[in-house]
């Protein structure tokens, strides 16, 4: 069973102050038949006046401004009176500077009160963005239901969502939806496969992992990120074909240990908020020495038009919070199959390459195995990449450049030394800083 907006409250946070504004008369814009009386039913069963409850309060050690629905006032349903509470809520955490997370737990927008209901996805939504604008971080958690506007708003469009196993989550509610959808495409699980969540939080873990997030989002910084150590003892390569065997060894390091060496700990995003996820992109928020670093690290593959949009939102997120970014570069290229294509591999590199031409915060790059041409590329931030002693970058494999010009696969060596893709190689030429030691 669903907590009550004021149990969950009390099970997240401390020191919650009622932010709610004395509410007007209780509004009846249409005249419905019995909704004075199904309102005050309302009221009296749950000991609300409104269907969220808005205040501030201490969720670990970072003041936050706090939006709990009620889904017991009228089903959480959205009338004039919830965006009065919600509107008020941005504009105080705007005036503040303090993170907002949205508990959200909604069937919709209340049918009572017509299109002066639906409208009040526009207030939220102007809210929203106006303190995303002043740099405000924005969490939500999806709770049993997520549905309607609720989800359209605050619910999808927060820079991190989290979901709690089980609920229902989607445009349409149950009463509404097509009689042949599958139910499960309307349930967190889907939404989290689908790249529109973050992560599932059980409900007894929701306030340590809020805390880490909010500890996270809430602490800009303006030096750069460090590069990593290397994760490896290795020699420099004699030849560039042996940079590129190094580099695709099954022993060299991966993404996640260097990652994992480098944080205390980590809070990963997941997917491009349009349906997608790239396994082989790991995009995220971590807390080494008492500052937070976001990142957007390749894992080896072929990336996907999911992972460089995936890398793209982590960058402009990153940005408007005034935090440093750590991108890993390993990648045979991005991907070029058909499905490739019509997902809009072109598009999407083009969106990473924007991202961090004009990121309002220092990107750094560590090339840490293969650097294959524009895929790579579009990871990297010029004047500020570092490359590893196992690692190359080339305007291409290879393979892929003895192809093009078409000479034999046996003079794949030789194009491979006269590319000069080693690390040392890319220092002399200016394209890289310097090569990380361990």
């Amino acid at each position: 069973m669903n907590s009550t907006a004021r149990e969950l409250l009390a099970a997240i946070s401390a020191g919650f102050t009622d932010l709610s504004l004395a509410d007007t008369p209780a509004d009846d814009p249409l005249g419905w038949p019995g909704y004075p009386e199904a309102r005050a039913a309302a009221a009296a069963r749950t000991g609300e006046t409104e269907s969220v409850v808005v205040g501030e309060a201490k969720i670990g050690d970072v003041p936050t401004v706090l939006i709990a629905w009620e889904f017991g006032f009228l089903g959480g349903s959205i009338g004039q009176q919830t965006g009065d509470r919600v509107e008020a809520a941005f504009a105080h955490a705007k005036e503040r500077g303090l993170p907002v997370v949205s508990l959200v737990a909604t069937g919709g927008s209340r049918m009572q009160h017509g299109m002066r209901a639906l409208s009040q996805l526009q207030r939220i939504a102007r809210a929203a963005a106006d303190a995303r604008a002043a740099g405000v971080p924005q969490i939500s958690v999806l709770r049993n239901p997520s549905t309607g506007g609720g989800w359209a708003t605050l619910g999808a469009g927060s820079d991190v969502v989290l979901g709690l196993p089980d609920a229902q989550v989607g445009f349409a509610g149950s009463r509404v939806r097509p009689a042949t959808s599958p139910a499960e495409a309307y349930t967190v699980e889907a939404k989290l496969e689908w790249g529109q969540v973050d992560r599932l939080v059980e409900t007894d873990e929701l306030g340590d992992v809020l805390a880490r997030w909010l500890q996270l989002l809430a602490s800009p910084s303006t030096e750069p990120a460090p590069p990593p150590n290397a994760r490896r003892d290795a020699t420099l390569p004699e030849t560039g074909w042996e940079a590129v065997r190094t580099a695709r060894a099954s022993s060299r390091a991966r993404a996640p240990e260097y990652l994992d060496a480098y944080f205390d700990w980590r809070e990963n995003v997941q997917g491009d908020r349009a349906g997608h996820v790239d396994e082989g992109v790991q995009c995220g928020f971590g807390w080494r020495e008492d500052r937070t670093i976001a990142y957007a690290a390749q894992c080896g593959t072929a990336t996907r038009p999911a992972g460089f949009r995936t890398a793209a939102r982590l960058i402009r997120l990153a940005s408007r919070l005034g935090i440093p970014v750590l991108t890993l570069v390993d990648t045979p290229g991005a991907a070029n199959d058909a499905e490739a294509e019509e997902g809009g591999i072109g598009p999407a590199i083009a969106e990473l390459f924007e991202a961090i031409a004009t990121a309002a915060v220092p990107v750094t790059t560590l090339v840490i195995g293969e650097g294959g041409s524009g895929g790579a590329l579009a990871f990297a931030a010029p004047g500020t990449t570092w490359i590893a002693p196992d690692a190359y970058f080339s305007v291409t494999s290879p393979e892929a450049a003895a192809a093009i010009l078409k000479r034999p696969m046996t003079d794949v060596p030789a194009v491979a030394d006269q590319l000069r893709l080693r690390p040392q190689d890319l220092v002399g030429l200016g394209l890289a800083v310097g090569i990380v030691e361990p």
